[in-house]
């Protein structure tokens, strides 16, 4: 049961956070003539995917050493709050160079999300705890999400606006577990503290709700 909801939230990350790779893909192969921008989204979106699961696979080793979870779990959650000024249209605008063939599109779209996966790779290792088979079949499914991820992210988000705030709560409660099972951090504040490690990560939910709001609201 724990596997089957560890890998749902690693498809509802991907989902939330796979939309600006599906704009950069669209504005990559946006000058290929019509049978080679399909070829260019296959190629570009498996590239980047594998690219993305070597990442995730490197981050989980590296967050095995002390204070790299904490620094990972505040890079996180500043991911979560900024998932939801985005949404609220105050999202970043990516200047992508329109590729004049198939191979300079795929390079393109490979080296695009090697720049964007951060958000991805820190929350998807986060939520993972450390299980590859998961992971990669978490990811495997973001190859149709990435293709044709604008369109279905839409829909998706203007017939349920609270996904984006359930994303934010799960990227923040996902922080939190970071920080609380940070070797370094542990020993150092979290000994012996059973209750504070249970209640950080869900402190980090409404946490994150609520700074994302007022940071709208000011944007």
């Amino acid at each position: 049961m724990d596997a089957i909801i560890t890998f749902t939230e690693i498809v509802l990350i991907n989902l939330l956070l796979s939309g600006d790779n599906a704009v950069v893909i669209a504005m990559a192969s946006q000058h290929l003539p019509p049978h080679q921008r399909k070829k260019a989204v296959w190629w570009g979106a498996l590239a980047a995917v594998g690219l993305r699961c070597l990442l995730t696979l490197a981050a989980i080793s590296l967050l095995q050493t002390p204070y790299v979870q904490a620094v990972g779990a505040v890079l996180l959650l500043y991911i979560a709050v900024k998932l939801l000024v985005d949404a609220g249209g105050g999202g970043e605008i990516h200047t992508v160079k329109k590729a004049k063939s198939l191979s300079h599109a795929v390079r393109t779209i490979v080296a695009a999300d090697f720049i964007m996966s951060l958000d991805n790779v820190l929350a998807i290792a986060a939520v993972a705890e450390g299980e590859p088979i998961l992971i990669l079949l978490g990811i495997g499914l973001s190859i149709p999400m990435i293709i044709w991820g604008s369109h279905l992210l839409t829909v998706l988000l203007s017939k349920f606006p609270a996904l984006v705030y359930i994303g934010a709560g799960l990227l923040g409660f996902a922080s939190g577990e970071m920080l609380v099972h940070d070797p370094g951090a542990q020993s150092l504040l979290f000994h012996g503290h059973d209750t504070l490690v249970q209640a950080i990560p869900l402190f980090c939910v409404p946490l994150v709700i609520i700074a994302g709001i007022l940071w709208r609201r000011r944007a």
